[in-house]
Formats: C-alpha cells, structure tokens, sequence
C-alpha cells in the first residue's frame, strides 16, 4: 500500500511536535525557514539539492 502526503504536511507535523514537546520556539521556526530560502538562492542551491536527491536516495534504497 502506498501513501502520498504532502512534504509540507510532514513538515508541518514536525514543526508542531518540536514546538509543542521539545520547547522549540515558533520565532526560531521560522527563522530556520526564512533562512532555507535564502540559502536556497545562493550558490549552493545545487550542492544542496544533489545531497538532499542522494539522502532521499539511499532512505528508499534506489542507489542511482
């Protein structure tokens, strides 16, 4: 069986328990949001996005 949920959901489920059990507070959320996407146009855009595609990679173990 499988099952497609949005990234942002899962994300967003994560957030939630780090805030709500972990003591994570939301001002520090969103500046490691705000700061992902800035990072996300600088230069290393590409070395992020091929570790992230390799990372993905191995987690479902399809080592291309």
């Amino acid at each position: 069986m499988t099952v497609s949920l949005p990234l942002v959901l899962i994300l967003g489920f994560f957030v939630w328990g780090a805030i709500k059990f972990l003591g994570v507070r939301p001002w520090i959320v969103v500046l490691i949001a705000l700061f992902g996407f800035w990072l996300s146009h600088t230069f290393l855009a590409p070395a992020i996005e091929s570790g992230t595609r390799s990372g993905v990679g191995v987690v479902n173990g399809s080592h291309d």
